[in-house]
């Protein structure tokens, strides 16, 4: 009779075939390389959604832009502070397009500071979505491979369950008994690698989908700043149509 010690997990990953050995070896590089994307990525989110309270606190308290920038330079993980340098740059950059353009032209500055028009807050807006795409691309990376544990590493255990019942029962026939106690550890270690692949795939989803609804949330959150970025330049650095006509058609 087979001792009852010899059934344990430990036992019957050491006793068990090359194949399993090779199945098990892989399930648990896809486990461990999950558990390390998935930490990460947690920590990652958290901290930048800390750094976003931060910028919002800071931009919804200060009107000074060049203070907010500088500011927002110090946040490295925030997102939302990163989309701000992205519009603040391009906001300068047009401003002295402007000003080149009207010292071309032989006109005197505006005492007010240069002005933007419609296709330079277009070209701002294209911008932000571009800086938009970027950081859902920053945040989205490596969630692939937690796609691919989920959906992979099943399959990859039910393979070497397959095989180890195959081999029981070769065990089996080569034998010519079909006993308890014959059979039972071949079936629990070809069972063992069935459920290191559930043990690999379950955590996987589930951060998986934990995961994708952070970025969701980071995404229509940074969509809501852009508009509000936006806002904030037409409102503050554009003409309006009657003082561009002025402007443009002075007396």
């Amino acid at each position: 009779m087979i001792p009852e010690q010899s059934l344990g997990i430990i036992e019957l990953v050491t006793q068990s075939s090359m194949m399993a050995k090779g199945v098990l070896l892989i399930l648990l590089i896809f486990s461990i390389a999950s558990w390390a994307i998935m930490l990460s990525k947690f920590f990652v989110y958290r901290s930048a959604r800390n750094e976003d309270s931060k910028f919002l606190e800071v931009f919804s308290k200060t009107e000074n832009l060049t203070q907010i920038y500088n500011f927002a330079k110090e946040l490295r993980l925030s997102p939302l502070a990163r989309l701000f340098l992205t519009g603040y740059r391009e906001l300068y950059l047009f401003q002295e397009m402007a000003k080149d353009d009207r010292k071309k032209h032989g006109e005197a500055p505006l005492p007010s500071g240069e002005k933007l028009t419609e296709r330079d807050i277009k070209g701002i807006s294209l911008a932000l979505n571009k800086a938009i795409n970027r950081e859902v691309a920053r945040f989205s990376r490596r969630l692939e491979f937690l796609a691919t544990t989920g959906s992979t590493t099943p399959f990859i255990g039910l393979f070497g369950t397959v095989w180890g019942i195959m081999h029981s029962f070769r065990s089996i026939g080569v034998q010519g008994t079909a006993s308890i106690g014959g059979v039972a550890p071949g079936i629990a270690e070809a069972l063992i690698a069935t459920a290191a692949g559930l043990v690999a795939a379950i955590p996987a989803v589930i951060f998986f989908n934990y995961l994708n609804n952070k970025v969701f949330l980071l995404t229509s959150t940074m969509d809501d700043f852009c508009q509000d970025f936006v806002y904030l330049a037409e409102k503050n650095f554009t003409l309006t149509q009657e003082k561009e006509r002025s402007l443009n058609f002075p007396g």
